[in-house]
C-alpha cells in the first residue's frame, strides 16, 4: 500500500499546509478529517515543544487496507518525551495529545533526544470507532 512523505518548515502557518496535505491524500476515506484533525494537533506540538520550530518536521502517511497510520517527525530539542497529560480545565493547551488517542486506536512514540516520531493509526472502516 501506498507510503506519502513530506517535509514542511517549522512555522504555524505549515500546520495548515500538513492538514490540507493529508485530506488531499486520504480525499475519500472515511478517517479523513479525524486524520487532518491528528496531523494538526501532532504538527503544532512538533512546532512548539521541539526544535522544529527552527527547522522542519517530516509528516508521513501510510495507508493499508484496514487502517491509516500518520507520523509526525520533530527533531528534538524538547526536554522531555511527548506524552498524554490531561490539563487542567483553564489551561490554554495540553489537550494535543489527548485528542489524538481519542481519534486512533493506536498511539506510539519513538525517539530520544535527537527528534520523536508520534505515529496514530485510525481505522478505514467508518464503524470503528465513533469519529473524534
Amino acid at each position: 500500500m501506498p507510503t506519502y512523505r513530506r517535509t514542511f518548515s517549522g512555522h504555524p502557518e505549515e500546520v495548515s499546509r500538513a492538514r490540507h496535505w493529508t485530506r488531499e491524500i486520504l480525499n475519500e476515506a472515511p478517517c479523513r478529517d479525524d486524520a487532518a484533525l491528528v496531523v494538526s494537533e501532532l504538527s503544532a506540538n512538533a512546532i512548539t515543544h521541539t526544535a522544529s520550530a527552527h527547522s522542519t518536521f517530516t509528516l508521513t502517511i501510510e495507508r493499508t487496507a484496514e487502517a491509516v497510520a500518520v507520523s509526525v517527525t520533530d527533531h528534538g530539542g524538547a526536554a522531555s518525551r511527548p506524552q498524554v497529560t490531561h490539563a487542567p480545565e483553564s489551561s490554554t493547551g495540553g489537550r494535543g495529545l489527548v485528542l489524538v488517542t481519542a481519534c486512533a486506536t493506536v498511539v506510539r512514540i519513538t525517539g530520544d533526544e535527537t527528534g520523536h516520531t508520534v505515529t496514530a493509526e485510525l481505522p478505514l472502516n467508518a464503524a470503528l470507532p465513533a469519529p473524534c
